[in-house]
């Protein structure tokens, strides 16, 4: 089960550059995970300084 961006995001960018498989990108108001191309590592979810990634 790939993980999610919450409305918790701040849009600091840490995600993005944790993902080793590019997963993440900027959105329109926060940054999105392609569930399609995550591998469920949990590298994002430890990045993010205000915990809104989560398994989804």
């Amino acid at each position: 089960m790939a993980y999610v961006i919450n409305d918790g995001c701040i849009s600091c960018g840490s995600c993005a550059a944790q993902c080793p498989v590019s997963a993440i990108s900027q959105g329109d108001s926060q940054f999105v995970i392609d569930a399609n191309t995550c591998i469920d590592c949990g590298s994002c979810a430890a990045q993010c300084p205000v915990g809104a990634i989560t398994q989804g």
